[in-house]
């Protein structure tokens, strides 16, 4: 309970990656928890497909690494592990609220609120990484959250790279 607390002050940008423990067990549990809420995510939304779980993890990857070349360009390499601990454990509760946001306000709200309040969930994750780079690298916030959009949008792009019908659906 203790690590979900931390994730969710993480996503409340009330703390920082500093506050998840260095530990390799951690790090095999959130990279578990990442991967789980990546597979449920896939398996409660309708419109995804099991590739969608593959490309989404590939993406995920790539975005973590670019997020490594700036902390050891930064020269923050001791910082890597609690940074990347932070950036998959936040995205795995950011994934399983999208999840509950769909069962659980669909059946109350119209499909257009409902989407509306998922995207943002999903969108939060922008500031929340941004947050957590910033914090990781000792600089401000909004140089974070540029960090954060610029690998946002190279996931988005390989996305579509390797899954050409994202392009042709929009």
């Amino acid at each position: 309970m203790a690590l979900f607390e931390t994730l969710f002050d993480i996503i409340r940008l009330r703390k920082g990656p500093e506050a998840i423990p260095h530990s390799t067990m951690l790090f095999t549990v959130v990279v578990g928890l990442w991967l789980f809420a990546g597979l449920v995510m896939t398996a409660m939304t309708p419109e995804l497909e099991p590739m969608d779980f593959a490309v989404g993890t590939v993406t995920g990857i790539a975005g973590l690494v670019c997020y490594a070349v700036v902390i050891m360009l930064s020269g923050r390499g001791g910082r890597l592990m609690q940074a990347v601990m932070a950036l998959l454990g936040c995205g795995a509760v950011l994934s399983l609220m999208f999840v509950a946001g769909n069962v659980f306000l669909a059946p109350f709200l119209s499909a257009n609120i409902t989407n509306l309040i998922v995207t943002l969930i999903l969108l939060w994750s922008v500031p929340v990484e941004g947050h957590i780079i910033s914090r990781t690298i000792d600089r401000h916030w909004y140089l974070g959250v540029v960090i954060a959009m610029a690998v946002f949008i190279f996931q988005l792009i390989l996305y579509s790279l390797i899954d050409p019908t994202v392009g042709a659906a929009a």
